[in-house]
């Protein structure tokens, strides 16, 4: 019978000659950071589970005849951690290099160049070519999903995460990992393409790949070339909310970029106008508030579900069909800022979209021509030569008023809290008529799963529900729902 660890107990034990004291259970990769010693991963991921499959973290422990993976090894009482010596330096060097001999040696042009954790760790321990690798390797060209991600499996390096994520965290299943030893891969069933399946496009493999094998379809390009396009204008969106991503994307400290600073950015790389999301986020959400009205006076299907992009629908229609009566026509703010600006101005305009993920690609609506991604744009400044640190403030265009629907918002954290025991659940209750109205946010597909499963049973008490696809709301994206409790309560008075 297998040892159930205590947390209540401390474990006294060294890493590197320092000592430490843990509570039982914590792993020697956990262990090591508390005395701030550095232990190289590459399929190890902290929101996933202990894989051990690349052993990049192999290290020696005393009382032991073999060498342990520090990601999926619990420490004991009185061990003796060394991380790094000659021989584990060898035997990573060997990991990597094996791992080299059949990857592709395209840093230069692939999408992940200075952000790819197994280029890293190959500088780390200044790997420069592999010992074991053989000249023809068979290769696939890269394949586009749907205009929405790209697989490169010729650059997969078998961590697992991505199937992990799809199978575990959203509960999609849409991939898994097939055949053995050197024909091992990561595919779809039956070998078909993951759209022909139960893909959502949620991006969430993407954002766990440590490598190039999976990222966002690039539209970089094409809006090179509409911004050198003189035959038209172009106008962009994006939330003042996603500063502090455009502060990792760009590799710059916190709170250097600013909303001011990006509408100055894009105005120098060519953009005619430069919109804030919020005035179309705000029309979106009246116009919600307005059916969800309609639904609740006149008897319709509630809950009334709705959700942050296309995924949300294509996951109610792959697995709860039987509920899409309740799903409300996904509607966003790229939507209503698309044909907001090719209704009011008279030249022929490009509308560009910057999103926090790439789930906001899949299916973007007819009236958006580009959507990029904050890698994207972050690239694009790049290539330009922007500089942040001496860039002056700039402000947003604007619409005129008339013509965008009211609705304030209050501040999500002061609307919504945590539901007890459910992970990923977040609710608030507005007074309607006399009645209790409850607004649900839903974060991530499995805790959607549970939730469309209490809808099925009639058990959901809310009136609305809005699915976001990213756990934890990974992206940042400004939820609907935030701003439906003081809208509803303002038509109430009404």
């Amino acid at each position: 019978m297998s040892h159930k660890p205590d947390p209540n107990k401390s474990v006294n034990l060294t890493i590197d000659g320092l000592p430490v004291t843990v509570p039982e259970g914590t792993r020697i990769l956990e262990a090591a950071k508390k005395v701030g010693v550095h232990i190289p991963v590459l399929c190890e991921h902290p929101e996933l589970c202990k894989r051990a499959v690349c052993r990049i973290c192999t290290v020696e422990c005393d009382g032991r005849g073999k060498l342990l993976a520090a990601c999926a090894s619990d420490v004991w009482e009185g061990v003796n951690v060394v991380t790094h010596n000659a021989r584990l330096v060898s035997i990573r060097k060997t990991i990597i290099e094996l791992i080299l001999a059949n990857h592709p040696q395209e840093c230069l042009n692939c999408i992940r160049n200075k952000n790819c954790e197994l280029q890293s760790l190959a500088a780390n321990y200044g790997i420069r070519e592999s010992s074991f690798r053989h000249d023809a390797l068979d290769r696939n060209p890269p394949v586009t999903e749907s205009m929405t991600i790209v697989r490169d499996m010729n650059k997969c390096v078998k961590c697992g995460r991505c199937v992990e994520t799809c199978q575990e965290v959203q509960t999609v299943r849409a991939i898994n990992s097939s055949h053995r030893s050197t024909h091992y891969e990561i595919s779809a069933p039956y070998g078909e393409s993951p759209a022909d399946g139960s893909c959502v496009f949620c991006g969430q493999c993407a954002e766990v790949c440590p490598v190039g094998a999976i990222y966002e379809h690039d539209q970089g390009a094409e809006t090179w070339a509409a911004l050198g396009n003189s035959e038209s204008k172009t106008a962009l969106q994006f939330d003042p909310a996603f500063t502090a991503a455009f502060d990792v994307a760009l590799g710059l400290p916190p709170k250097t970029v600013t909303p001011g600073k990006l509408i100055t950015a894009f105005k120098r790389i060519g953009f005619d106008k430069v919109f804030s999301d919020t005035y179309f986020a705000d029309t979106a959400t009246a116009m919600i508030n307005h059916e969800l009205m309609n639904h609740i006076k006149q008897g319709g299907k509630l809950p009334m579900i709705s959700g942050c992009s296309q995924g949300w629908t294509k996951f109610v229609e792959n697995f709860y069909g039987d509920l899409l009566d309740h799903v409300h026509p996904y509607l966003s703010s790229q939507q209503v800022f698309g044909e907001k600006v090719k209704s009011l101005f008279p030249e022929k305009i490009t509308a560009v979209s910057v999103e926090p993920c790439l789930a906001k690609k899949y299916k973007s609506p007819q009236s958006i021509d580009l959507v990029l991604t904050i890698k994207e744009a972050g690239r694009m400044f790049l290539l330009a030569g922007i500089n942040f640190i001496d860039l002056p403030e700039s402000p947003f265009d604007t619409i005129p008023e008339e013509t965008l629907a009211k609705n304030t918002g209050i501040p999500y954290q002061a609307s919504f809290h945590a539901v007890q025991g459910l992970d990923g659940v977040e609710e608030a209750e507005v007074s309607l008529k006399g009645s209790k109205v409850k607004l649900m946010i839903v974060h991530g597909l499995a805790s959607a799963r549970k939730i469309m499963d209490s809808i099925r049973r009639g058990e959901c008490d809310a009136s609305f529900v809005e699915i976001m696809c990213c756990p934890g709301n990974r992206a940042g994206c400004r939820s609907i729902s935030s701003c439906l409790p003081d809208a509803l309560s303002k038509l109430d008075k009404q």
